[in-house]
């Protein structure tokens, strides 16, 4: 990224900032027509939900010095809000907790909130909705603490989930290898057939959710003959890749096949895909053969692997 780009996204990220206080009605310190500073709010939130709270504890979730938090809390006390105390256990320890008065201005702080957040909502169809939301969920993921482990759940495709497997593919594919219009209409052929036969149950799909943001699939088909499976669909999103969602699709599709009586199973892919076929090689596959061609638009090596149970 040279510095023209980055300055034009430098720009772009003010602009959202701008946007964003507008819209939820923060300044500075606070929302302008609050009588509590945002700081203040963010204390009686955390005493809400946790009481008592050591200082210490309160001071790291909000990122606040030791000095600032002093002179915040002593705030909050002197209006009756909070009050401090030595911990029983350990009197190094300083704890805060809430009053009445401090429970009941939380209260009507969180009911303003509330309804400021859902008149926001209800400007905005079910659709839209749905999409801020995710929006702001890729902004938390990216700029926030990333959970190290998020749980994955691998499921049989809902409505709307083929149609993202060929969108998808079609968009991630283009853009990271320069694939045409014909792999995609590949993908949807395949779509079609198992959409088609979904009730077979020598066949499956999967579809990979993490933290229930879908993040990949894969689907089991009948292959060439009786006794072979075909491996079809192998899917990660950028942002699933190296969190074993791949490993784990490619041992589910194997695992089923396995379980339905087929002998062995083939796959087919091409010689750019180092990633998954280190997968298929990983889990026993073989390449058997090679074929030169460019029906996606790059010259290509289409690669056929087998396994045999």
């Amino acid at each position: 990224m040279n510095d023209a780009q980055l300055a034009e996204r430098v720009a772009a990220v003010r602009a959202f900032n701008r946007l964003y206080t507008g819209v939820i009605g923060v300044l500075d310190e606070g929302p302008v027509d609050a009588e509590y500073s945002l700081p203040e709010a963010r204390v009686l939130f955390e005493l809400a939900h946790q009481d008592p709270l050591p200082v210490t504890d309160l001071r790291k979730r909000l990122d606040l010095d030791a000095g600032y938090a002093s002179r915040l809390l002593a705030r909050l006390e002197s209006r009756g809000l909070i009050a401090r105390e030595r911990s029983e256990e350990d009197a190094r320890r300083q704890l805060v907790r809430p009053t009445a008065a401090g429970r009941d201005a939380f209260a009507v702080l969180n009911r303003r909130s509330t309804d400021q957040i859902g008149g926001l909502l209800r400007r905005f169809a079910d659709e839209d909705q749905q999409r801020l939301l995710a929006a702001m969920h890729t902004i938390g993921d990216l700029v926030g603490d990333r959970r190290r482990d998020p749980a994955l759940v691998l499921r049989p495709p809902r409505p709307g989930d083929l149609g993202w497997v060929v969108e998808r593919h079609g968009a991630l594919y283009a853009r990271e290898y320069g694939f045409n219009a014909r792999f995609e209409a590949l993908v949807a052929r395949i779509v079609a057939d198992f959409a088609e036969t979904h009730d077979d149950q020598r066949q499956a799909f999967w579809i990979a959710e993490l933290d229930g943001e879908r993040a990949g699939g894969i689907a089991c088909t009948r292959g060439p003959g009786a006794n072979t499976a075909k491996l079809r669909l192998l899917l990660l999103e950028p942002s699933a890749r190296g969190r074993g969602v791949g490993k784990r699709l490619v041992t589910e599709c194997v695992e089923f096949a396995r379980a339905h009586g087929y002998r062995a199973m083939e796959l087919s892919t091409v010689s750019v895909l180092d990633a998954a076929r280190s997968l298929y090689r990983a889990a026993g596959f073989e390449l058997v053969q090679e074929t030169d061609f460019a029906d996606w638009g790059p010259k290509l090596t289409e690669e056929t692997w087998r396994l045999e149970f």
